[in-house]
Formats: C-alpha cells, structure tokens, sequence
C-alpha cells in the first residue's frame, strides 16, 4: 500500500457547461492516518494494568457503577417524585397479585411460588437496575417456557398421574393422585410440587447466570438478532401456546399438559377427546369472569389519557370469584379445581438442584435472551422517551441478578413486561422506588391475605391469563401497515409466529432468527444495481430506473452495486454488471468467430440474429469505453470479492474497456490494495467521487478524439 492516495478533485474554479462539464484537474494527496503497529503482549499488559489496578477512586466508581441505587439515592426528591412513585408502584402492586398466582399455574408452580418472584424481583431490580420506569417480574412467554421444561423433568422424574373418578353430578374427574418418589439430593419424599419448584428454581438459577456472564464478556449483541419483527412474532405464537394450555381450566378438565414438538396440536385434540367431560359450573364462571374483564379492560384503554389509574378489574374478579366459590361451595358441590391452600410467610432457602443442571442447561440459552433482549429493547425504549440513559450491560447484569439471587428463594425467571410497565408509566412513575412499593404490597399478600385466596377458582386465573393477552394476538390488525413498510419483515413476523405456535417456542425462537439471517443474506445476493445518470448542471448522480430526465454520456456507463460484495453474492455482481453494461465474453466470442472466417477467407452469408450480432461486434470495437463502479454502497470486501473485481477489471481490459472505481470507503480501499488490485502507477484509477471519475473518463475521451483527429490530418497532408 503507497503511502499517499491519489484522488483527482475538480478545481474550484471550473464551471459545468452543458457542453465542456469538466476541465483540468489537479492532484488531491490524501495521507492515511499510521497505524500503531502494538504487540500483542503489551496490548494484554497494557489492558491488565488497566482494568486491574485498584485506587479509592476507582472502586468507589466500580461500586456506583454495579448498584446504581447508591448514585442516585442519595439525590432522590421527595417533593417531586415520591408521590408518583408510590401511586405507580401501589397500582402495579394490586394488579401483580392475581396475574402473579395466574402465571404460576403456565409456569407449573404453586400460586405462592408466584407471588415470591414478583416480591424478590421488585426488590433486587430497585438495588441494580438503571430504568426508571420497567416492571420486572412474571412474564407470560418465560413462564411458559419454564412450564415446559418442568413438565419433562417432571415426567423424567418418575410422577406418574392416576386417575380417580368420583360420582357427582357432572361425573368430574378429580385432581391426579400424585405418587411421589424419593428425592434423590435430599433423600426425602418429595412431591410433584415439590420437585417442579426445585427444576424450576434450578432453570432460573442458570438463565441467571448466563445473563450474567453475557454482561461480564459484553456479549449483549447477541440481542441485535432479535430484531422487532421476530419478537413480535414470537410472543405472539407462543401466545397461542399460552392460550392453549389455559383452555383446559377455562373448561374445567383434567387432562396432561403437552410439551415438545406439535403441543399446541396435541393440546386441542385432547381437549376435543375430552370436550363431554367439561365441568359446567367452570365454564359459566369462565364466560361471566370474560364478560367482566374484556370490557373494562377496553374502557381502561379507551379512557386511559382520563383517568387517573387504571380500574384493578383483575383484583375485583378475583376477590368476588372467591367469594363466591367459597360460601357456593364449589368445589365440594360441583368439583370446580380450586387454588388450594395458600400459606403465609416465607419458605426457608433452598440451593437449585445441582443434578439437575446437565438436564437443563440448554433450555436455559433461549430463557435468558430472551429475557434480556425483552427487559433491554423495554429499557431503552422508555429512556428515549424520558431523556435518561440506561446501561445496557448492567440491564444485563440486574436482570442476571433478579434470577441468581431469587433461584434460592423458591422462584422462577423474570424479565421486564410491558403491559406493567405501561400502567407504571401512566400512573406517574418516576423512579425505581415504585418497585419498592409493588414489593410491599406483595409482602402484605405474603405475610396476611395469602390464605384467603384458598377458594379462587382455576378457571378465573385462566381467563386473567388468557385476557392479558390481548396486546399480543392484536398485533394482526398491524400487518396491513408491517406489509407496506417491509415486506420481509412481514415475512420474518409470520414465520417466527407459525414455527413458535405449531412446531416448540425454543425451536420457533431458533427457526425466526435462522430465517431472519437468511433474509438478510438473501437481500444481499440479489441487490440493487442500477445504470446512474447525472443531474444536469450539478456533481448529483441517481439511478436511472428510479428517477426521470437523468442525463448519460455515450461510452461511459455508471454502474452501483448496493450491497457488500462477498462470496455469496459476487456471481450476482457479474451478471447484473455484463447485463447493464456489455458482456465482455459475448464480445471475445464474436472476435474469434470473425478472426477464424478471416483466416478462411471465405464468404459465409449471415442469417439470424445472432450471425448480426457477431458480425457487428466484430466488425467495429464496442461504443462503451469506460465503466465507473460507484462502491459507496460496498461495505466491506472479501478475497472472492477483491478476486471478482480483479476479473471484471481484465475481462473489460480484453476488449478495451477500462474499470474505474470510485467513492471507495476506506475500508474497502484498504482491502483493494492488500488484495493487489492494482499497481502504485494505476493507484490514480481510484476515485474520490463519481463526479471526479466522470470527468477523468470524459477527459480521456477527449484526448483520445483530439489524437485522433491530429493523426487524420497529418496523414491528409
């Protein structure tokens, strides 16, 4: 590589005329920046001493850093946020509690495991977190995935489900009579509840630490392949998923819960093998608590910017549902599957099942992105819209931490949720002090009201589920504006949806981001490439299919690949390239046809078309005499690509043609003369712009008429 960059710049004062656009030139030299050629050993040395060395001032930066409650704590005012915040975090608190002992039934747990991990969660995002405004704790689509881990290691555990039938008037099928085994950690019988919190707990537990570790190696692009398009449609499949799996409480029937490949298909046959056996007294409570919710929680949309907080519809529902079953007796009278025995305060720690982690380790990958890329792409959404900044490695490391921490107090993965956060946001939230008053209102459910919620119907926290999922399953009425802002992100919504609904939620997650990088490959190996014509009287140059009145000069062709040009795509870059332009193969085979008839010197009538064609571009040299290559949209080269250039640049050459390259990043300028595209004394077939290769082209022309005309002359006298 030389050590000066010739580029050719027009002269400040030259003037574009219609009919002489470029005059002389002179030499721009650009000096490249040196690079420090630094060894490796003292790079690592230099970075060590960096990161490694300790000072008062640093620690106490690294400790700020690592909990951000004690930066801004300190500097909290009470006058204007306090308020707020406790609204906010008294509304969220009151709406968590019957979503939190709903989502424990998709998640497989015990309601009280719920309402642990909503409490824990509140707490240790407030001492690590840096947003204002997200609610972290239950989220529908982890629990779901948690659910179906547990449902195999349960299996896999030996509890089997024997069912017994007791005669009453809707011939119910009762509750499964667990036969439990022996734990094999602690040598104590321990039940299926029991063992599904301990695989549960043992998920979270690795979910967490992988998010941790994602923060610890700044790993937290791995999240850019999430784009907005395949989350969307991956918690909108896995939607159906949840929808499907609560249908049975709604209907009141007892039938196994379906995990793996094909759940959701499964699921729907055994509920239709099993539709005579629905339970009446929970379908009528199902569709009154669906006449109650749905509305109101339309009003609660519709009148929103209105009202102060939202209605808790959730909470009345689910106090007068167990009100109601308890002194109608339902479940003794009708076997309506009932909540069950709640208990007050808390479980003693237990440590995650060490045993268990080889079973488990891989349906963590997808828990914890997923639960990453949700509570970061939420954080920063809301720190743009308040003008705040949130650090997206601690985000990382704060939601590692809302699952390490809480695996030992008996509870299951957590992210942030958006339809919470929202009504933190409108009831007037202003900093993480509102997750300290969700926490209180948790602990008060814990320590006192817990047990009264023994005669809560299943089927009303079913329908809670099923109801806040709305948000969701509307996002089909914003396909029609998806499909005409991008098609293929249309595409990606629907594949990633279809494959998490029909096929797993791991394996749908896995297919939309396979299908995703798919599209983007795919829209690199078959770009744009356009003919460029310029604007008359200026140094602007566009394409010509896509604007009018576009100006071109006869011999030159300007020719722009929109794309990186790479191994995938470099067969593309040819054929587009001999299409708009002339095929340099076409023309060698036509020279040698003629040569060869020459050689014979005989006589050969043409017929067809292709005889016409040979023998006119054998007959005279092509009109074209100069390509331009606009690379501005090149982003970067790779050895097939600098090796396919090297190839158009001799092919054109044959025939002579010559290739100038203009408006090359550095990048790509540095990779050309690594790739020895080109000698020091043909650097000059380098441009710094279009406009400035044009001119070169048409200047050349020039001289080479002028020449032209001088040698008919001489030879005239």
């Amino acid at each position: 590589m030389s050590d000066k960059e010739d580029c050719y710049v027009s002269s400040s004062n030259d003037l574009v005329k219609d009919d002489d656009r470029c005059h002389h030139y002179h030499r721009i030299l650009l000096e490249p920046q040196e690079k420090k050629n630094t060894d490796f050993k003292e790079y690592v040395v230099k970075k060590l001493k960096k990161n490694c060395c300790c000072s008062p001032a640093k620690a106490k930066n690294w400790i700020l850093g690592f909990m951000p409650v004690l930066q801004w704590l300190p500097k909290y005012d009470l006058k204007k946020y306090l308020l707020g915040d406790i609204m906010s975090g008294l509304i969220v608190g009151i709406l968590l509690v019957p979503q939190s002992i709903a989502y424990s039934l998709l998640a497989g747990q015990e309601p009280i495991y719920g309402l642990y991990t909503s409490f824990f969660a509140g707490i240790i995002y407030f001492l690590f977190g840096t947003s204002r405004h997200i609610s972290v704790g239950i989220f529908g689509v982890l629990c779901l995935m948690i659910g179906e881990v547990v449902d195999r290691e349960v299996h896999k555990a030996g509890y089997r489900m024997e069912y017994t039938a007791k005669p009453d008037i809707f011939n119910h099928i009762n509750e499964s009579v667990i036969i439990p085994p022996v734990n094999q950690t602690s040598g104590q019988i321990c039940d299926k509840s029991c063992y599904a919190i301990t695989v549960g707990t043992t998920v979270t537990f690795i979910a967490g630490v992988y998010q941790v570790a994602m923060g610890l190696f700044q790993v937290g692009f791995v999240s850019v392949y999430l784009s907005d398009a395949l989350l969307s449609g991956f918690v909108t499949g896995t939607s159906f998923t949840i929808l499907t799996s609560q249908a049975k409480y709604l209907l009141g029937l007892n039938i196994p819960r379906s995990s793996g490949v094909g759940s959701l298909i499964t699921t729907w046959i055994y509920i239709f093998k099993n539709i005579h056996k629905t339970n009446l007294c929970d379908l009528i409570t199902s569709l009154l608590c669906l006449l109650v919710l749905v509305p109101t929680k339309e009003l609660n949309e519709h009148f929103k910017s209105k009202l102060k907080a939202p209605i808790p519809t959730e909470l009345v529902v689910v106090v007068a549902a167990t009100l109601a079953s308890h002194f109608g007796k339902l479940n003794e009278k009708y076997g309506s599957s009932i909540a069950g025995h709640i208990p007050t305060g808390f479980l003693p720690p237990k440590a995650p099942d060490w045993n268990l982690i080889p079973n488990v380790a891989v349906d963590a990958i997808a828990i914890s992105i997923i639960g990453f890329a949700i509570t970061v792409s939420l954080s920063e959404m809301f720190a743009k819209k308040h003008g705040y900044i949130v650090k997206a490695n601690q985000e990382m490391y704060a939601i590692g931490f809302c699952n390490i921490i809480p695996a030992f107090f008996h509870c299951f993965t957590t992210s942030a949720a958006l339809a919470k956060t929202l009504v933190k946001e409108s009831t007037g939230c202003q900093t993480q002090v509102s997750s300290v008053m969700t926490a209180l209102i948790l602990l008060l459910v814990l320590l006192v009201i817990a047990p009264l919620f023994y005669s809560l119907q299943k089927c009303v926290l079913g329908v809670i589920t099923i109801v806040n999922l709305r948000g969701a399953l509307r996002k089909f009425g914003d396909l029609p504006k998806m499909w005409r802002l991008s098609k293929m992100d249309t595409l990606i919504w629907f594949v990633t949806m279809l494959s998490s609904a029909l096929i797993s939620t791991e394996i749908g997650l896995l297919i939309g981001v396979c299908f995703s990088m798919f599209c983007v490959i795919l829209r690199t190996q078959k770009p744009e490439a356009p003919i460029l014509g310029h604007v008359e009287g200026s140094e602007i140059y566009e394409s010509t299919c896509a604007y009018k009145n576009l100006q071109t000069e006869p011999g030159i062709k300007i020719f722009r690949f929109v794309a990186p040009l790479y191994y995938i795509n470099k067969e593309c870059f040819k054929s587009a390239l001999y299409k708009k332009t002339i095929s340099p193969v076409l023309v060698k085979a036509a020279q040698k046809k003629a040569a060869k008839r020459k050689l014979k010197e005989k006589m050969v009538t043409f017929s067809g078309f292709q005889d016409e064609v040979s023998m006119n571009l054998s007959s005279e040299p092509p009109e074209l005499h100069t390509i331009v290559i606009d690379c501005s949209a090149l982003q970067f080269l790779d050895t097939a690509g600098i090796q396919t250039l090297k190839e158009v640049r001799k092919d054109y050459a044959d025939i002579g043609i010559q290739v100038l390259l203009a408006q090359c990043n550095p990048s790509v300028r540095s990779s050309l003369y690594r790739g020895e595209y080109c000698t020091k004394e043909e650097e000059t077939l380098i441009f710094c712009s279009v406009h400035q290769a044009f001119c070169f082209a048409l200047d050349l022309q020039k001289q080479k008429a002028l020449r032209a005309s001088n040698g008919l002359s001489t030879s005239t006298d």
